[in-house]
């Protein structure tokens, strides 16, 4: 049996283990495929947010191959932060792309467009720039804790700093779980049968996504609540079962469940900031309300008295350039009934 260069070699950047490096090339294929199926899928359904799935994959991904390299290479620093920075921030990638789906589920199902307020083009944003900090907070406990030769204060400090972000991370996964549930409650009221078994089958699949990350935060706090003295950190079959695996599953999910399949067509993405200011911010309203706004290029003039031109400001005139939107016309006509 040969000795382990990770264990035998005084310049190693690896703590007390002998990590195996038949499994850092499975799992660097089977991210690899599942990276392959989100590009895939978000071409053939025309989904361009699909590419923040896609980046979760590719980062899950490149951190296999950066851990291939640093079990090959286990004197070199800059191998062994890049995987293990990686891993620790793939799965934000993953999270956004949850607030990102429900945020357009609220605008095809239901009739007002929002949630408690907030509008479904915001809904997701606010949860995504929420998403975002928790990301930097934990970009900068990780950088800080990754690397050698630096001392047990600043690794004690970066972990903390890294915990207090996932912490984050899963409050705000509360909250948005919260919030789901009244969509859940509130797309039963307003879409039909058929309609609701697609988005529950959407729905569930992120429910599941969420549990995933959440058992991993879990998982890390636990992992880091004493630093690198828990004796986690030196087994690999706790990273492997209870981050990367959950982190796949979460990925395939999506790959067998995609929102392309449940929202398809270019009507089920979210109306433009010029479609949303031409029909009036609070005059657009969910696909499931029966009036969705018509977009749709016209070089045709028609014709309307100059004086009721004047008095429609939520019907712009036309010209050679302009857009026509048939549900501000509707809406112009029901406010004048």
């Amino acid at each position: 049996m040969g000795s382990c260069s990770a264990q035998t070699n005084p310049n190693s950047q690896w703590p007390a283990l002998c990590p195996n490096s038949g499994a850092a090339y499975l799992f660097a294929i089977l991210f690899g495929l599942t990276l392959t199926a989100h590009i895939v899928q978000s071409i053939i359904y025309r989904k361009g947010y699909s590419w923040v799935i896609a980046m979760g994959a590719l980062w899950q991904t490149a951190c296999y191959v950066f851990r291939i390299l640093s079990i090959k290479y286990v004197a070199n620093e800059t191998y062994y932060s890049v995987w293990f920075i990686l891993m620790l921030l793939a799965p934000l990638w993953i999270n956004a792309y949850v607030y990102m789906v429900l945020g357009r589920m609220v605008y095809n199902f239901t009739s007002s467009a929002k949630i408690l307020g907030f509008k479904a083009w915001r809904f997701g944003l606010y949860f995504v720039l929420l998403d975002i900090f928790a990301f930097l907070v934990q970009a900068v406990g990780a950088s800080m804790a990754s690397g050698n030769d630096i001392p047990q204060s600043q690794i004690f400090r970066g972990l903390h700093i890294y915990m207090g972000g996932v912490g984050l991370q899963q409050f705000f996964i509360c909250c948005f779980v919260g919030l789901a549930i009244c969509f859940q409650r509130q797309m039963k009221r307003d879409a039909p049968v058929t309609d609701q078994r697609r988005a529950l089958r959407m729905l569930y699949i992120l429910y599941a996504v969420l549990t995933l990350i959440t058992v991993r935060i879990i998982f890390r706090l636990v992992e880091y609540s004493k630093g690198y003295s828990s004796g986690i950190p030196v087994h690999e079959a706790y990273q492997y079962i209870l981050d990367s695996t959950l982190m796949l599953i979460a990925l395939v999910l999506f790959n067998i469940v995609h929102p392309g399949q449940i929202m398809p067509g270019k009507d089920s993405d979210f109306p433009s900031r010029k479609q949303r200011k031409v029909i009036g911010k609070k005059n657009v309203r969910g696909r499931m309300a029966g009036d969705l706004p018509i977009y749709e290029p016209s070089n045709a003039q028609v014709a309307e008295p100059a004086a009721e031109a004047e008095m429609s400001p939520t019907y712009p005139k036309i010209d050679e350039t302009t857009i026509t939107y048939g549900y501000a016309r509707e809406f112009e006509e029901r406010s004048n009934a």
